[in-house]
């Protein structure tokens, strides 16, 4: 499960007739040490909206999140984050 924030939005497309009705985000990677802010299209689930932070899942269980296995999706919201906070390990 990848934390990203909402940048944008993508228009229905009509040569991928699985897509048609899906609403598609423009997904950014919160910045960590392990990735570098990646920038990909999601598929909304949640009714998620621009400039929100949101949980987005990959692979097979986007698909399933989408609704059917059969949808050309590799990433899919699942969930808006309404606050975050980190806690700092002790050491």
């Amino acid at each position: 499960m990848l934390i990203c924030r909402v940048i944008g939005h993508v228009w229905a497309t009509k040569k991928q007739e699985a897509l048609n009705g899906q609403k598609l985000m423009i997904v950014k990677e919160t910045v960590t040490d392990k990735n570098k802010g990646d920038i990909f299209v999601a598929a909304d689930t949640v009714g998620a909206g621009v400039g929100e932070d949101v949980l987005v899942v990959t692979g097979s269980t986007a698909r399933r999140a989408a609704g059917t296995e059969s949808i050309p999706v590799d990433s899919a919201i699942v969930g808006i984050i309404d606050s975050m906070e980190v806690m700092k390990e002790k050491k």
